[in-house]
């Protein structure tokens, strides 16, 4: 029996230049993407509200809502990331770009060569960004649902000097390749600190008799 071919990425193309529009959408579609054009930045909200795409390739300047205007709103009630069309190359309008949050940026005039790896490498960082955000909810799921949980991932932060991410993350995954409850290996973990410190005690007590 065949398995189901994977859903492809949607890529979302705004722009008020429609030339441009369709010849972005056919490279990407070429390159194996679904894509959705919207040729103004009200068209793109519409399309935002039915079906969120993996990413969003954003026309700065457009008549009416400006590509700007559209990233403040993505950015504020979506978690769609995005890149911006800007007809400049020089470092201001990376900042620019940066400070909108953006995950990067394409020079006009736009052609494949160029396009492909920016926009590969934007996708890439947006897939980042989608992941320390889902591991950031789990934890503070995880903390919030269990008291044991919590001391262990601060026990593991203070043992190996890391932050709380990467602690919780691999209490997360020593307890799923256990195929066990994270609260479980919590509590065994902290069993067993408790277990060693009074040893400890005991040591430094029967140094003291001797």
């Amino acid at each position: 029996m065949s398995q189901p071919a994977a859903a492809k990425r949607l890529i979302l193309i705004v722009d008020d230049d429609q030339l441009l529009l369709e010849f972005l959408g056919e490279i990407l579609r070429h390159a194996g993407y679904e894509t959705a054009l919207a040729n103004s930045a009200e068209v793109a909200l519409q399309m935002v509200a039915q079906r969120e795409p993996d990413l969003a390739l954003l026309d700065i300047h457009m008549p009416g809502m400006s590509g700007l205007e559209l990233a403040k709103r993505l950015h504020g009630e979506t978690g769609v990331p995005f890149m911006f069309l800007s007809g400049s190359g020089d470092s201001e309008s990376g900042k620019q770009a940066a400070a909108y949050g953006a995950v990067g940026y394409v020079v006009k005039p736009v052609d494949e060569g160029r396009l492909m790896p920016a926009f590969e490498a934007g996708l890439a960082r947006a897939d980042e960004i989608r992941q320390l955000r889902r591991t950031e909810l789990n934890l503070n799921a995880a903390l919030a649902a269990g008291r044991e949980t919590s001391l262990a991932v601060g026990l593991l932060m203070g043992k190996f000097q890391t932050d709380r991410n990467t602690a919780f993350e691999v209490l997360r995954d020593h307890a799923r390749s256990s195929r066990r409850k994270i609260n479980e290996i919590a509590s065994q973990l902290l069993l067993a600190e408790e277990t060693l410190n009074g040893l400890h005690g005991a040591f430094l007590n029967r140094a003291k008799t001797k």
